[in-house]
Formats: structure tokens, C-alpha cells, sequence
């Protein structure tokens, strides 16, 4: 038997109960099983006397007999009722199901000690389904002090795999491969950094000796866990970095001399010098550029962005940046062309809404080398786009990107592009470390001169009517405004309402011809969003009535108010994306959050985070603790946390421990070729197999 077998090899687990376990619980075999951990622990060493029981709904342990076994009619089916006595008194033990086995397997007067949940009903008190041991097997069992809970579901415990028997198959498991668990660190390793050896770890973490060993194992398979995933990313990017060529951009060019001397519309901040900086350096070496760029909404990426490009051209490349949604697409093409205006360069949009005469036009002159700067969505992964020479791809919000769909962007050259990835969502440092290990990462952290902090409020909805006063002032200032309302996919009829209901009462409060309103949702043809958008960028509305679809793309430096209404139903990242699109002129700008009363407490924390801060990375903070880092990654980028034990959250002394053991291990020997590091180098090949990762794309 190896841990590589199947769960029928312990006693008690037939195909069909296999067939379940893996099912419900994902668990296919011994290894999984192993590192299956306890939840939480619970002290079995205190027993309690029946007089001492109190009406708490806790779980207890007693020590007593069965005095008989009755069956009990209901309006459904029926119920098996024990009286179980002690030396001070009698309760009721109480079975909905498997009474035919219950009864054959009951001992009647014989000393058995009971496990479970108290219930108190009429003056008597009960436990339903409890835990039995006989006294004389309980004694001969190996007992620790705490005594492990897993998760598990309805369906495995209805098919009689309670807590008890899950446990049961650990023991059996643990019985039967301690001797041959293999050690995964090297001695020296787990010395210096005072870890626990692999076999008691794994013993400590199921059945526990002590809470100070508990704690040890804990310790010990947290920074396993971490030091293997930063280790995996670490690699990964030396091998990127040594082994991927990429193009080389050896010189900064007239392109990028003549825009950055005559055409750049302001200063650039020290950030944007410093992220530029990485990126020259990045490009004129040999190596392949994997580089992630952070920076709130409004810190000035694009120009970064557009640098980046002209320094290809300037080389002899072609560019592109590719953005997830059309708007956002049509938002980067417009704010490229009208800075290189002054300049002889040809920029082109592809997105699913270009006709096919165009499209044809934008594929030959991107394969003869004409077209220089290709912007669009999706549609430039299409087979039929080939660029002559792609020397970079910037890919903006690219966790709305799967990792399939960037690698395509791989595959337009004989070598790979510089890849510069965008996003103006903050990630916190933990989750940087753990999901972008293998990137480069810059960020750029401050905000262009002159821009003020937008001033943030939250208002319940009976102050909706001083709302409406506040939006009138701000217009009279010739001013423009948002008014967002929620879309969430599985209420879009509700939302619909909601939105359709709120522009009806501001076109009440707002009427024409003092005022005019545009509105936009996902409802309507790409078309006629254009034309409502186009609207309010000219200023030929006051008011802008939408739904999310707002949150990203869309710049109007005169548009001073944005009002979220039922801004509790909004995820952090969210709010903070959608303020960004006021405060992009030198007005003072401000946002509203509406809300109802009843709010959970996780929605006033995320409020109440709105209105304190503006920075990015402190939201992203707050929004990690409260959604945990798989929700924040969402599925496309989750799987590198599929965390057994750790957590980027709570761990992060760990992680970032874990880090640094990962990085000196490699400075020392990159290629885990010693002798020392053999089980290292073995258990990292084992997991490269495993998670079949992606190896170079970001």
C-alpha cells in the first residue's frame, strides 16, 4: 500500500462509500485522505454526572448504561428512545434513522460512555444520534486529549459516514503508513526554521497529544504548504527569466523622444518614472518581460502603457493592449488617439462590433507591419489576427482573463511578446505574493498633481431628497453626475426594475428641459450605449442613469458627483472602481453611498472603509478579510490558493516567512541539485505533476 492508492484500500470504505468521499468531499485517494485536516478539536476529557447537565445545547460526554430500547410513533415514520442511566439519574438517547442496526448493536446494562449535542425538552433531558463507545473498548483505543471534527455533508452523514467513522478510517490510515510517511524537508531545513518532522505533523494535526504539539503540526504544515507554492512561483520565474528569450528594444527611439518632449499633456509622477524605469530594463535585456503594473483608477497607466509602446515601435515592433469589455476597449483607443494626435502613428480598434470590411483592412495592414498599435478586446485572440511583429501585449483587468485566453496572446509570434499586465484593482501584498509570484511587480502609488481626494459619504435612503438638493447644486455648477444602481446576474429582472423605477423618480425630480439624463444598462445594443454614452461625455446631459457597466472605461473629467444607490449590495473593489470615474478633473469631487437601514455588519465595515480611506491598497485589505482571497480572485485565478490549512490572511507572518526560506533555498542552489535538498527537489516534482500549471504565463 502507498499513499497513491485508491481510498478502497482501508477497511471499512467499499467502492460505493469511495465513490461518495470522492464526490462530496474531493478526496480520491490515501494522500488526499491523509491530508484531509480536522476543522476544529474538541476536549473529551471531561465527563459529566446527569444532575450536573444544564439546559446550554452543548456538546457533553456521559458514562452510563442502557436500560431499554422503545419505539415511538410520529406523524411521520417513527423514532428509537434509550433510557441511558448514571449513578445521579436518567436521560433519553433518541434515533430518526438506522434503527434496525441500532438495536441489534446496543448493549443493554453494559457501561458505555455517550457523545454528542444536549437537548432539553419537558423536563427531560436528550441527546439525538450521540456518539457510543463501549467503556472496555474506549480504554483500549489510543485517546488524546483532542479529539478531531471534519468537515463533511448532509449526503455522507445521511449514508452513515458520521464524524466518528471518518475518523475511524484516518486512524486506520495512519496505523498503516506511519513507518513509511516520507519526510518532504531536508534536515537542516526543517532545523533552521524549527519545524516539526513530516510524521508527527501529520500525527499532531489528527490526534493531538497536546495543545502545544497541535500547534507545532499546525505551524509546520502551514509553512510546508506556502514554502512549496512560493517555491513552485519562484522557479518558475527563474526559468522565465534565464531560459524564455524575449525581444530585445535596445534603444529609445524618435517615438518616444518626440511624445515624451513635445506631446506629454503633464509631468509624470516619480511613480510612473520608477514603473517606466522596470520596464526599460525589462526590455533591453535578453530576458522576457512578465511584468504586473498596479496602480489606482486615475494614476496614470495608460501613459505608462503608451511609453511601453512606442518604445517597440521605436524598435522595429508592433503593440497592443487588450481590455475586457468593449468600453473599456473604445476608452483606451480614444485616449491613445487623441495623444498621439500630433503624431504620424497608426492606431486601430478591434473589438466584436467591427464590420467585416474593416476587420479585413485592420488584418492586412497589422500582417505587412503598417499597423502599429492594435487595441481591442477578446476579438485580437481570433486565429485570423496576426501581427508582423508583436513586441508587446498589454493586457488590462486581467483577471477577467482565463489563463487559456492569454496564452493565445503567446502564440502571434515566434517568440513571445513583453507581457505588461494591468490592473486597477489593488491586490494586497499577501495575495501578490501568493497568486503573482512568479510576476514582476510594479506599482505606480500616487496620483497626478493637481488631482483632489474624492470626498466620500454615506446616506441612508430617507436623506434621498437632500440627495436630490446636492445633485442640483453640483449641476448648477454646470457640473455632471452618475447615478449607479446594482446588477447582480441572478436578480437582472429585479435590477432592471430597480434601475427603470430610479430613473423615473429622478426624471420626476430632474424634469426636462431644465434637465436632461442619459441611461445605460446591459440590456441595450451596443449602439445605443454608444450614443448615450457619447451623450454625456459632450455634456449634452446632466445626469447619467446606469448600471455597473460604468465601472470601468469611461472618463468625464466634468462628471463631479457619483451617487451608488443601494451601495450595500456593492463588494469593496467594486465601490472603489466605480468612485474612480469621478475625480478625474481639477473640481472637487464626491461620491454618495445610499443604503437602507438594515445593513449586515460586513456591509457597515465595508461602508465605513468607503468613507474613511481612498486608498487602494488599504480597501483591498479590508476586502481580503472579509471575502477571503479564492472570492477576491475569483475561479480564473483561485486555483494556486486551493489551500488545505494555510491562509494568505491569517498566515501571512507564515507566508511571508515561507517566501523568504524559498528565495535563499534558490539563490543557493536554483536548480535543487544537492544532495542536502533530494526530498525537497522529490516533493516539489511530485506537486509540478500534480498542478499542471501553466508554467510561464502569467
Amino acid at each position: 500500500m502507498n499513499l497513491n492508492s485508491p481510498l478502497t484500500y482501508i477497511k471499512g470504505i467499499s467502492n460505493a462509500r469511495a465513490a461518495s468521499l470522492s464526490a462530496e468531499l474531493g478526496l480520491h485517494r490515501l494522500h488526499d485522505l491523509l491530508h484531509y485536516f480536522p476543522f476544529r478539536y474538541i476536549d473529551r476529557t471531561k465527563f459529566y454526572k446527569i444532575t450536573e447537565l444544564i439546559d446550554n445545547s452543548s456538546d457533553v460526554q456521559v458514562i452510563g448504561k442502557v436500560l431499554d430500547l422503545k419505539t415511538v410513533k410520529q406523524k411521520r415514520g417513527s423514532r428509537l428512545v434509550a433510557r441511558f442511566q448514571d449513578e445521579t439519574g436518567i436521560m433519553e438517547l433518541v434515533w430518526f434513522k438506522g434503527h434496525k442496526w441500532i438495536k441489534e448493536s446496543i448493549k443493554i446494562n453494559t457501561p458505555y460512555i455517550i457523545y454528542g449535542k444536549l437537548n432539553f425538552f419537558n423536563g427531560t433531558f436528550s441527546m439525538v444520534h450521540p456518539e457510543m463507545d463501549l467503556v472496555e473498548d474506549y480504554k483500549r483505543k489510543k485517546q488524546t486529549k483532542l479529539q478531531p471534527v471534519y468537515s463533511s455533508t448532509e449526503k455522507l452523514i445521511n449514508t452513515g459516514v458520521s464524524n466518528k467513522v471518518f475518523k475511524g478510517y484516518v486512524q486506520n490510515l495512519l496505523m498503516q503508513v506511519f513507518e513509511n510517511i516520507q519526510e518532504t524537508l531536508s534536515d537542516d531545513f526543517r532545523k533552521t526554521y524549527q519545524l516539526l518532522d513530516k510524521k508527527q505533523a501529520l500525527l499532531n494535526i489528527h490526534f493531538p497529544n497536546s495543545p502545544e504539539l497541535l500547534a507545532k503540526a499546525q505551524y509546520r504544515l502551514k509553512f510546508e504548504e506556502l514554502f512549496f507554492i512560493q517555491l513552485q512561483l519562484l522557479r518558475k520565474k527563474l526559468i522565465r527569466k534565464n531560459k524564455i528569450k524575449g525581444y530585445v528594444f535596445e534603444h529609445v527611439g524618435n517615438h518616444f523622444n518626440e511624445f515624451y518632449n513635445n506631446h506629454l499633456p503633464f509631468d509624470l509622477t516619480n511613480a510612473q518614472k520608477r514603473v517606466l524605469k522596470e520596464i526599460r530594463k525589462d526590455v533591453a535585456s535578453h530576458a522576457h518581460m512578465n511584468r504586473l503594473l498596479q496602480g489606482d483608477v486615475g494614476s496614470g497607466k495608460t501613459i505608462v502603457a503608451l511609453l511601453s509602446m512606442l518604445l517597440a515601435i521605436d524598435n522595429g515592433f508592433q503593440a497592443t493592449i487588450m481590455a475586457p469589455t468593449e468600453i473599456l476597449a473604445t476608452q483606451h483607443y480614444n485616449a491613445i488617439n487623441e495623444l498621439l494626435k500630433d503624431m504620424n502613428m497608426s492606431v486601430e480598434l478591434l473589438t466584436g462590433s467591427t464590420k467585416t470590411k474593416k476587420r479585413k483592412e485592420i488584418h492586412t495592414s497589422l500582417e505587412n507591419g503598417e499597423l502599429k498599435i492594435l487595441i481591442g478586446t477578446h476579438a485580437l485572440l481570433e486565429d485570423k489576427v496576426q501581427f508582423q511583429n508583436l513586441g508587446i501585449a498589454i493586457i488590462d483587468e486581467q483577471h477577467r482573463f482565463g489563463v487559456a485566453q492569454r496564452s493565445k496572446m503567446w502564440k502571434k509570434n515566434d517568440l513571445p511578446p513583453h507581457i505588461l499586465v494591468m490592473t486597477a484593482t489593488p491586490i494586497p501584498r499577501t495575495l501578490a505574493m501568493s497568486v503573482y509570484g512568479d510576476l514582476d511587480i510594479s506599482v505606480i502609488d500616487e496620483l497626478p498633481p493637481g488631482r483632489k481626494e474624492v470626498k466620500t459619504v454615506h446616506r441612508y435612503d430617507s436623506n434621498r431628497l437632500s440627495v436630490f438638493k446636492f445633485m442640483k447644486q453640483e449641476i448648477a455648477k454646470g457640473r455632471q453626475v452618475y447615478v449607479v444602481y446594482p446588477l447582480i446576474q441572478e436578480s437582472e429582472a429585479m435590477d432592471y426594475k430597480d434601475l427603470m423605477d430610479g430613473y423615473e423618480s429622478i426624471s420626476r425630480e430632474f424634469p426636462t428641459p431644465s434637465y436632461q439624463i442619459s441611461i445605460v444598462h446591459g440590456k441595450m445594443k451596443a449602439d445605443d450605449k454608444e450614443f448615450e454614452m457619447q451623450r454625456f461625455v459632450k455634456g449634452e446631459t446632466q445626469i447619467m442613469v446606469a448600471t455597473t457597466v460604468i465601472e470601468v472605461g469611461v472618463n468625464v473629467p466634468n462628471a463631479s458627483v457619483m451617487v451608488i444607490e443601494s451601495a450595500e449590495r456593492f463588494g469593496l473593489s467594486q465601490l472603489h472602481q466605480l468612485r474612480g470615474r469621478v475625480g478625474r478633473g481639477a473640481d472637487q469631487s464626491y461620491c454618495v453611498l445610499l443604503s437602507s437601514f438594515k445593513l449586515s455588519s460586513e456591509a457597515k465595515t465595508r461602508l465605513q472603509t468607503m468613507v474613511e480611506t481612498s486608498d487602494g491598497f488599504k480597501i483591498a485589505e479590508v476586502d481580503l478579510k472579509l471575502r477571503g482571497p479564492g472570492n477576491i480572485m475569483g475561479t480564473q485565478q483561485s486555483g494556486v490558493l486551493n489551500l488545505k490549512i494555510a491562509d494568505v490572511v491569517k498566515d501571512t507572518p507564515i507566508l511571508t516567512k515561507a517566501r523568504n526560506a524559498a528565495i535563499e533555498l534558490l539563490q543557493d542552489d536554483s536548480n535543487l541539485s544537492k544532495p542536502e535538498n533530494a526530498a525537497i527537489q522529490r516533493t516539489y516534482s511530485e506537486l509540478a505533476k500534480r498542478t499542471g500549471a501553466w508554467s510561464n504565463i502569467s
